[in-house]
């Protein structure tokens, strides 16, 4: 028997019967146990490499709580392993670096998509394949933010391999075409950037599940240049609240529509 057929999952160490048919995916794993305090009667149930993942209930439902590390390669890794043991709905939690001038710090981004310049989904799909969110879930994470009252905007994000090359990009030996793609994204209308949405978004597609992101913008580094306000983070649990709030609420919705059927 190989590494990958047995019935614990080689990299989260988890189970059938473990996790929820929902999930909510952070990158931090620190970051697992304050959204799983928003849970009812959660606990941890694994703990491996990047990987620690909670369990609880919603409205009666399971729901689990993973952390995916950073970056598109172990977040593809954790959304293959959980939906081969009953995860089919997935909501990542994050945080964003703001581009469009818009964007505030302390503000959402719920993503419609995301631009492919990181290297795992290439893997999947060819470059020509879209990474888009479900529908059902951007209306759900847009309902709910507007419910709490949260600034948002929803629109298109941008996911790279490298913090630095967006950051320091005038460093590295292809600043050249860094800057002249980052300047192509601003002109296009990009909300922000970040690291994980396009892996995911083109691993549910290959799967059939659902996937959508909520973040955190916590900077906007277009503002900072034109020395623009940039307020502090007045409240850096908004997104964990908003995704558990449209978690919630697709879940009665999908448990009247349930009873209906019967």
């Amino acid at each position: 028997m190989g590494i990958l057929d047995g019935d614990t999952q080689y990299h989260i160490g988890l189970k059938k019967g473990e996790v929820g048919h929902y999930v909510i995916l952070t990158g931090d794993p620190g970051r697992c146990a304050l959204i799983a305090s928003y849970l009812e009667e959660a606990s941890m149930v694994g703990s491996n490499r990047e990987f620690i993942t909670f369990t609880g209930t919603l409205e009666g439902v399971p729901v689990s709580v993973t952390s995916t590390g950073i970056g598109g390669p172990s977040a593809a890794i954790a959304m293959e392993e959980l939906v081969k043991i009953g995860g089919d709905t997935f909501i990542r939690v994050g945080t964003c670096g703001g581009m469009d001038l818009k964007v505030m710090p302390g503000d959402l981004v719920i993503a419609t998509g995301a631009i492919r310049k990181e290297g795992t989904s290439r893997e999947y799909a060819p470059i020509e394949f879209p990474a888009v969110a479900d529908f059902g879930l951007v209306y759900a994470l847009t309902s709910a933010a507007e419910r709490l009252g949260y600034p948002h905007h929803i629109g298109v994000v941008e996911c790279k391999d490298s913090f630095y090359g967006q950051h320091e990009p005038q460093s590295k030996p292809v600043s050249e075409e860094l800057l002249r793609k980052w300047e192509a994204w601003l002109r296009l209308g990009c909300k922000a950037s970040e690291m994980e949405s396009a892996a995911l978004f083109i691993v549910a597609s290959y799967l059939k599940v659902r996937c959508g992101t909520v973040l955190l913008a916590v900077g906007n580094q277009e503002r900072e240049k034109r020395n623009l306000q940039l307020p502090p983070v007045p409240d850096r649990e908004r997104a964990i609240r908003t995704a558990v709030e449209a978690m919630r609420s697709l879940i009665r919705s999908e448990q009247s529509a349930n009873r209906k059927t019967k």
